[in-house]
C-alpha cells in the first residue's frame, strides 16, 4: 500500500476525496478499523498530533496503541526496518512522529507492497497531516480555494514545505516571506513547480501579507533547534505577525498559526487570540483531517 510521507503522495483528486471525507463526519467515519489496531510511534511529543489520531481512530472503529520512542528504540534496539515489520503483524496502520524524515522512507520501504501505509505524523521535513487540517479550515471559511491567496511569514521548514504543496494542489498561491537564509530549498521550490504552481519568495512580510486572504506562521525555533532560539530571535527580527502586519492583508483575512504558539515572537497574542484567528478552528480539524486521511487510506 502507498505511504502517505508529504501531502504530494496523494494526487490532486486523492486529496480532493480525502478533504472531502474530512469534512462530512458520517460519511467519513466508516468503520474501516474495525476490530483493527492503528499503531502510533512517538520519538518526538504531542499534543494535538496524540490526541487527534488516537480519536480518528477510535471514530473509525479501531484501537490506537500509543508507543513512545523509547519503548521501540528505532535504531537503537532494533532497526527501522525491523519495528516497522513488527507492527506491522498487528496493526492495520503505523503511524509515526519522528525526529529523522529518513526514517520514514526506510520503514515504508520495509513495508512496500504490503497492505499496511506507514503515515508521517511530523518529521524534520514534512508535517503533512497539518497541512491537510490547514486546507479544511481555509475551505470551511472560504469555500473553493482555487485563486486564494495565502501569506507565509516565518522560517522555511517542514510546515512551510507541506503547506506549499497543498495550496499548489488546491490551486493557491502562496507567498513566502523569510529573512535572508531561512528561505526554502531550491529543491523543494522545484517540487512545488512540478505541481503547477510558483512559490513567490520575499524578504519583506509586508510584500507577502499585501492583500492576501489568509496569513499563517509557525514558530521560529522548531523541536531540536533550542541551541539557535537567540540567533533565530534576532533573525526574524520584524517578521512578527501582529495587527500592524495583519492590516494589509485582505479586510477578511483569517490567521493560521499550527500551534505551539510563542505569543510575542512569530505572533502577537492580541492577533492569536483576537477575532480573525482561525487557530482553534485549525486545531480542531486535526482530528477530522486524520479520520479523513486514514478512511481514505484503508477504504
Amino acid at each position: 500500500m502507498t505511504p502517505f510521507l508529504d501531502i504530494d503522495d496523494l494526487s490532486c483528486d486523492e486529496l480532493a476525496d480525502v478533504l472531502a471525507l474530512a469534512a462530512e463526519p458520517a460519511a467519513g467515519a466508516a468503520p474501516v478499523l474495525a476490530g483493527r489496531g492503528a499503531a502510533l510511534v512517538f520519538e518526538k511529543p504531542s499534543a494535538r498530533t496524540r490526541s487527534s489520531t488516537e480519536l480518528a481512530v477510535v471514530a473509525l472503529g479501531g484501537h490506537p496503541v500509543y508507543i513512545q520512542g523509547f519503548e521501540v528504540g528505532i535504531d537503537t534496539r532494533e532497526t527501522a526496518e525491523d519495528v516497522a515489520r513488527t507492527l506491522a503483524c498487528y496493526h492495520a496502520v503505523v503511524c509515526a512522529r519522528v525526529l529523522d524524515h529518513e526514517v520514514l522512507v526506510r520503514m515504508a520501504a520495509a513495508l512496500d507492497g504490503g497492505p499496511v501505509p506507514v503515515v508521517n505524523l511530523l518529521s524534520d521535513r514534512a508535517h503533512p497531516c497539518q497541512a491537510i487540517a490547514d486546507l479544511l479550515t481555509l475551505g470551511q471559511v472560504f469555500g473553493p480555494l482555487e485563486g486564494r491567496t495565502l501569506a507565509y511569514v516565518g522560517d522555511a521548514n517542514n510546515m512551510w514545505r507541506s503547506l506549499a504543496l497543498a495550496t499548489a494542489m488546491v490551486g493557491m498561491t502562496m507567498r513566502t516571506a523569510t529573512p535572508d537564509g531561512y528561505g526554502p530549498d531550491p529543491d523543494d521550490v522545484a517540487r512545488v513547480a512540478r505541481l503547477g504552481a510558483e512559490v513567490e519568495l520575499t524578504t519583506d512580510p509586508a510584500e507577502a501579507v499585501a492583500g492576501a486572504d489568509a496569513v499563517y506562521t509557525d514558530v521560529w525555533t522548531s523541536m531540536g533547534q533550542e541551541e539557535e532560539a537567540a540567533l533565530r530571535r534576532k533573525a526574524f527580527a520584524g517578521f512578527t505577525v501582529d495587527d500592524e502586519l495583519l492590516a494589509l492583508a485582505a479586510p477578511d483575512a483569517v490567521v493560521l498559526h499550527c500551534l505551539p504558539a510563542h505569543r510575542g515572537e512569530e505572533i502577537s497574542a492580541p492577533v492569536l487570540d483576537g477575532p480573525r484567528s482561525v487557530v482553534w478552528q485549525q486545531a480542531t480539524n486535526r482530528m477530522h483531517a486524520m479520520r479523513g486521511l486514514l478512511g481514505w487510506l484503508l477504504r
